[in-house]
């Protein structure tokens, strides 16, 4: 069952009355077929025009919306033979960042993303998709593996940031983070990283600091969340979505920025309203981009890498 934002009224009190008509005609006593037809499609076409004029920080609502596929969800619907490899060698193991082998297609990848949980048991456990010092050591492990290997890197990213715990300051959070970020730059082979959710700050960036870059239709992607933004300039979190609209936080703003590559097309809706679509769409998307990348040479990579993050903002 869908939980409706709250942008999503009027489209819940459309889809509410058709329930009603189904479960009347299912007595069989009136034929209201026809009526049905007509609030559906009435019902289809205010779901694409409400999701066609989303505002930044209706957006990032979508982005949080707790149906919303994530990484797991990716993984079985996009990827094969997935092969999780735990631990940074160093402190333990951190469930927020999972990696390991993958299959997209035919072509064998290193894999690693931000897991934030469907429910609150798994939240727990993945600490709510907020990566620890562990994690990105964890990540730049396996990115050293893929580099050692010829295997490419994709990254998927959906975390409202790395975890500001007084531990995680202690075990180095800002040094691991930046680590995480040269690998990345630093990385041999191709790397494509995918926003997915959202992308929070340098929680982000230690994943995506890829030669290409891209985004679901409905991400987001900023230094710091709406909220925090809005606490700082405002001294309120009800300023949140101002916050949202200048900090210039959705794949469109950010493509015409440069910092980003491409956008990838959800479902009408959003991903959570279809996300084996959505993982179709997004599997196809990295799969074109690995196929360009992997035409260019170790050095030809770098340079790249290099080049994109050197221009960003330069339109």
């Amino acid at each position: 069952m869908i939980s409706y934002l709250e942008f999503e009224k009027p489209v819940a009190a459309l889809e509410a009355r058709i329930a009603e008509l189904r479960q009347t005609a299912a007595g069989g006593d009136v034929d209201l077929a026809s009526e049905i037809r007509r609030l559906e499609a009435k019902s289809a076409d205010l779901l694409a025009a409400t999701y066609k004029a989303l505002t930044p920080w209706q957006k990032t609502q979508v982005a949080r919306h707790p149906m919303r596929p994530h990484f797991v969800d990716y993984v079985a619907q996009a990827f094969t033979d997935f092969m999780p490899l735990g631990g940074d060698r160093n402190f333990g193991d951190d469930q927020a960042i999972i990696g390991g082998f993958a299959k997209l297609g035919n072509r064998r990848v290193m894999l690693i993303g931000h897991e934030k949980g469907n429910d609150t048991q798994t939240r727990l456990k993945h600490n709510f998709g907020m990566g620890k010092p562990e994690g990105y050591r964890k990540a730049i492990r396996l990115m050293d593996m893929a580099g050692r290997f010829g295997l490419p890197v994709v990254t998927l990213v959906d975390t409202s940031g790395a975890f500001p715990g007084l531990e995680a300051e202690e075990r180095g959070q800002a040094e691991a983070i930046a680590r995480s970020t040269e690998a990345c730059l630093g990385l041999p082979v191709p790397m494509v990283a995918a926003i997915v959710g959202e992308g929070g700050s340098g929680g982000a960036v230690a994943l995506a600091s890829a030669e290409r870059v891209l985004m679901m239709e409905h991400a987001v992607y900023s230094v710091i969340s709406p909220e925090g933004c809005a606490s700082i300039l405002w001294r309120t979190n009800e300023k949140a979505a101002d916050a949202a609209e200048a900090m210039k936080v959705t794949a469109q703003d950010l493509l015409g920025l440069g910092v980003i590559d491409r956008i990838v097309k959800e479902p009408v809706g959003g991903a959570h309203r279809n996300p084996e679509l959505a993982a179709k769409s997004l599997a196809s998307a990295i799969g074109e981009e690995l196929d360009l990348l992997g035409k260019l040479s170790s050095q030809q990579l770098k340079a790249k890498r290099e080049d994109r993050f050197l221009r960003i903002g330069e339109g």
